[in-house]
């Protein structure tokens, strides 16, 4: 559990700095004007109503791996775009920009996620190789005796 919500934070943070950055390169790209200090928090605000939205979105299970992503990012661009008419997104930002960003970061959290998921497969084939070995080696023993 403790570990689970460590995750959860963990990624909040993680696409939140992510669109931070990338709106930091938008508003430098087209006339370098400041962000406003509130952006910050309704960003951070917006990511956190988005991974708790994903965790009931994992509570819906498909045979088909697209039809998820699709559920994931059809939620993710309508809290991003009902967030945008809430504070007013989009008298500085386009709503193809937020699509766009929305894209960008999902996809950098899928590889993210196989990278990980890799990882861990990595760490349990390791453990399951040793505990083979193991075995193996009581079982030998024991033949000797």
């Amino acid at each position: 559990m403790m570990n689970n919500l460590k995750r959860i934070i963990t990624n909040i943070m993680v696409t939140t700095g992510t669109a931070l950055m990338l709106l930091a390169v938008f508003a430098v790209a087209i006339d370098g004007k400041s962000v406003k200090l509130n952006t910050f928090f309704e960003i951070f605000a917006a990511n956190i109503v988005i991974h708790l939205g994903f965790i009931l979105t994992k509570k819906i299970e498909s045979t088909y791996a697209i039809l998820e992503n699709i559920i994931d990012i059809s939620y993710l661009i309508t809290v991003l775009v009902a967030f945008g008419f809430i504070f007013d997104w989009f008298s500085s930002v386009p709503v193809w920009y937020l699509i766009v960003m929305a894209f960008v970061i999902y996809a950098f959290g899928v590889f993210v996620n196989i990278a990980r998921t890799k990882k861990d497969a990595d760490i349990l084939n390791k453990l399951l190789q040793k505990h083979k070995e193991k075995k193996i080696n009581i079982v030998t023993y024991s033949q000797r005796e």
